[in-house]
């Protein structure tokens, strides 16, 4: 009989990422309510040492596949250990974090588990014994709720939504052989670029400065940059921006994009197409800074002002410095 809440804990040269905090402490939850216990699954090279960090957020036992053929990270080796050790034990529950890797590995995983699959979920919890999550769809427009028919129940968290309450339990640690053969691999990774500006990734970050097609170019995000310095926020773009050549692809918020949860989100000369809303609809505060006082922003916005983005964010630069200095 299907039993425990598992998770597949996410880590990145040998640092856990934040969503996996987040994993750990949901899945104690929902474990509590369902009086099982919580096991995470950690793979790669050399992470031994750190896998009893997640113990302080309620994990009970921790298994690690520690194998060079797991660093760096390929969908085809972490799905084959971890669904190895999925079916080896046979759990209740199984959560991944809507990352940028975690929605590569759900998939595939679910297909080797031959299960179903709730992706970017806001909310999931315990209605008669089994998991219900929440989801939104079309572009954030409905949510639906949803509950899988098969075991384990796999959902997908979305970052940043979902608290990392600690709850200390003993994390033990116990290693399993993923049992890797060369000819199961079909893929390898040939180079890695590393993003080298030390910013927080935009689906981790507490304060989100946004700007749109109202920058008017490249250039015009100076004046962003220099809020984000202040506030320690990161910087992202809409998907305007991006195409236009004004900021990477790496910065772009929305349903092409990534999918943010901020505590503060400000977006500047940001329209508000929907396909933008589906992205950070679910932060916490909003303000959106337009001179069209009939911009779509405005309508999900908690505050609003209307004025000239590049007359109004170096006072309101200087209003944070001294508040904050």
């Amino acid at each position: 009989m299907a039993k425990g809440v598992w998770i597949v804990a996410e880590q990145r040269d040998g640092a856990f990422r934040k969503i996996s905090f987040e994993l750990a402490a949901t899945a104690r939850k929902l474990a509590d309510q369902l009086g099982d216990e919580v096991c995470a699954v950690l793979c790669g090279a050399g992470i031994e040492g750190i896998a009893g960090q997640l113990g302080k957020y309620g994990v009970d036992r921790v298994f690690v596949a520690d194998s060079p053929a797991l660093e760096p990270y390929t969908t085809d080796a972490h799905a084959l250990a971890v669904a190895k050790i999925v079916k080896e034990n046979d759990p209740a529950i199984l959560l991944l974090g809507a990352s940028t890797q975690g929605k590569d590995l759900a998939g595939r995983l679910a297909g080797k588990l031959a299960t179903g699959l709730a992706t970017d979920c806001t909310d999931v919890k315990i209605v008669d014994g089994k998991l219900l999550a929440l989801r939104p769809m079309y572009a954030g427009k409905c949510y639906a709720e949803v509950a899988i028919a098969s075991f384990p129940q796999m959902a997908s968290l979305r970052p940043n939504v979902f608290p990392a309450t600690e709850n200390p339990k003993a994390g033990a640690v116990v290693k399993f052989d993923p049992a890797l053969e060369a000819g199961q691999l079909k893929t390898k990774v040939i180079e890695v670029q590393k993003d080298t500006s030390g910013k927080v990734d935009l689906t981790e970050a507490n304060i989100i400065v946004t700007g749109g097609r109202g920058m008017k170019g490249p250039e015009g995000y100076a004046v962003l940059e220099e809020l984000a310095a202040i506030l320690g926020a990161t910087v992202g773009a809409s998907r305007a921006a991006v195409d236009a050549g004004w900021r990477p692809q790496s910065d772009q918020v929305g349903q092409t994009g990534k999918i943010v949860s901020a505590n503060l989100y400000i977006a500047c000369g940001v329209s508000g197409a929907i396909q933008h809303l589906a992205g950070m609809s679910s932060s916490k505060f909003i303000v959106a800074v337009n001179k069209d006082p009939e911009a779509p922003i405005f309508a999900k916005a908690d505050y609003g002002v209307v004025e000239d983005l590049f007359k109004f964010m170096p006072e309101f630069a200087k209003e944070c410095k001294k508040l904050l200095a």
